[in-house]
């Protein structure tokens, strides 16, 4: 009888109905982020691509049957290097999207000024790739910085992975009202309306890109980053040619300009 009364008592204790609902919710969460990062693996063969050219260019090395002069070994090196690189990228970005969809994404927000963090993201594209125009002048923003980076070097490598190669892609910001505009423009082939909105979801790939590569990964965690900090990420056509990413940050308490800029329109 007191065990009866003992169990009793603990289906009844005060939280247990409420933890095992955080409890489910979390396991919940934990597959539908194991599902985005199975689903991207199974179906895409772009984690095994810098694999395979880490691979082979080690093997090249490691070779016994070829006596590779100086400059081939810093070119086999360079691949390997390229190759890392590209898979950090891809693995942080399989990670960074697994969070999203957990819902575990906690931003840090505090005033930024876009001066200093835009250029701290552009370590992944060569310098000559780029043109900003980015006042100092401009308010500060209320964001969290690292989020930030990511999704401004997410954003512009897309830009210059579509862009001619000789022509450079233009980062400029400007202030509307209580916000602060980021604009990335490239001359890419651009993508048509009905697909503007579908190149910000996982994996999602469109069919005239040139090199016959995918979007993959890289804007669907831009915009997600953004809309965690209170910002907005969309695409729109550059006049004259190509695909302008519009990112829309809310300024910094108290940060509100007297005179808001306009957005210059893009000329050339």
């Amino acid at each position: 009888m007191a065990r009866g009364r003992l169990r009793i008592h603990l289906g009844a204790a005060p939280g247990v109905g409420k933890t095992h609902a955080m409890l489910s919710e979390a396991h919940r969460r934990i597959e539908r982020g194991t599902d985005c990062v199975v689903a991207f693996v199974e179906h895409h063969d772009r984690p095994r691509t810098p694999l395979a050219g880490i691979k082979a260019s080690v093997s090249s090395l490691r070779s016994d049957d070829v006596e590779w002069s100086e400059q081939d070994r810093a070119e086999l090196l360079e691949a390997i290097e390229a190759g890392a690189d590209r898979l950090d990228l891809l693995v942080g970005n399989l990670l960074d999207m697994s969070r999203l969809q957990t819902g575990t994404v906690t931003p840090i927000v505090r005033e930024a000024d876009l001066d200093e963090v835009v250029p701290m993201a552009l370590g992944g594209v060569p310098e000559d790739s780029v043109r900003l125009d980015i006042p100092e002048t401009l308010p500060m923003v209320h964001v969290d910085k690292g989020l930030l980076e990511r999704v401004v070097a997410n954003v512009v490598e897309n830009a210059v992975k579509y862009s001619p190669a000789d022509t450079p892609v233009l980062v400029k910001a400007s202030s509307i009202a209580d916000r602060v505009e980021v604009r990335v423009v490239d001359r890419g082939p651009g993508v048509p309306d009905e697909a503007k909105e579908r190149i910000f979801e996982p994996s999602q790939r469109y069919g005239d890109s040139p090199r016959g590569a995918g979007v993959g990964l890289g804007l669907a965690v831009a915009r997600g980053f953004t809309e965690a900090m209170g910002g907005t990420l969309t695409a729109e056509d550059t006049p004259g040619g190509g695909l302008t990413m519009v990112l829309s940050l809310p300024l910094a308490p108290g940060r509100r300009p007297e005179r808001p800029d306009l957005p210059a329109a893009v000329t050339s």
